[in-house]
């Protein structure tokens, strides 16, 4: 329910400023300005996963299934132009939890904290209060904290749980709109490569792997102040 309302609010404020966008002009993007913006971000995984493997057998009709999770989002940009910025996505750490689909449990838990760099472009003039922008880059998704969960330990025996870090491409899309001189409404949008390794070791020595494909939409509504 508040991934929908996540959604709802971002493309609500996008529709609601394409009708205004024509206001007077309050903000002026130009080289050297820098924004920085505050709000609730969504991180909603479009996962995939190969087969489970149990000690290297693969378990049918099986695959990891990975949750959605809301955290406070911290973006910033910094204008190289008044047309180009440097955009920097962080956030407080999201924390997902991890099902072993077809095997009827939940497999564990890990957090992750996803900073994003991209290369954004502002089409609009400089002096124009509503600023849409688009953006390409590259993510790395550091995870940590991961650990076993109680349903699967049942079944195999207390166990650890590591994920592999990732590297990848990510695209982004969104607009700041100006009610003053410093101060911007903003939503935006990313789509974010990210590919990990699950490896659960088990005292008992078993062991499950999996490669999964997180590959998360991340939708993110706030305020920001440019300096």
């Amino acid at each position: 329910m508040r991934s929908r309302t996540i959604n709802s609010l971002v493309a609500g404020s996008l529709l609601s400023t394409g009708l205004v966008c024509g206001a007077g002009n309050a903000l002026a993007y130009e080289a050297g300005d820098i924004i920085l913006r505050a709000g609730v971000a969504s991180v909603q995984p479009d996962e995939s996963s190969s087969t489970l493997k149990l000690d290297g057998s693969a378990l049918a009709g099986t695959h990891a299934g990975v949750d959605n999770n809301e955290q406070l989002g911290l973006t910033g940009t910094y204008m190289v132009t008044s047309n180009v910025g440097i955009g920097l996505l962080a956030a407080t750490p999201f924390e997902h939890d991890i099902t072993a689909n077809g095997m009827g449990v939940d497999a564990g838990s890990t957090k992750h904290l996803p900073p994003t760099l991209t290369l954004q472009y502002f089409p609009m003039n400089s002096a124009s209060d509503f600023q849409p922008y688009v953006g390409i880059g590259v993510n790395y998704t550091a995870f940590f904290d991961e650990e076993v969960d109680s349903e699967l330990e049942g079944v195999l025996g207390r166990g650890d749980l590591e994920l592999d870090d990732s590297i990848g491409w990510a695209l982004e899309a969104g607009f700041d709109y100006a009610f003053d001189e410093h101060w911007v409404l903003n939503a935006a949008v990313w789509y974010i490569d990210i590919d990990t390794n699950a490896d659960f070791k088990f005292d008992s020595g078993s062991r499950v792997q999996a490669d999964v494909d997180i590959d998360p939409w991340v939708y993110m509504a706030g305020i920001g102040y440019k300096f």
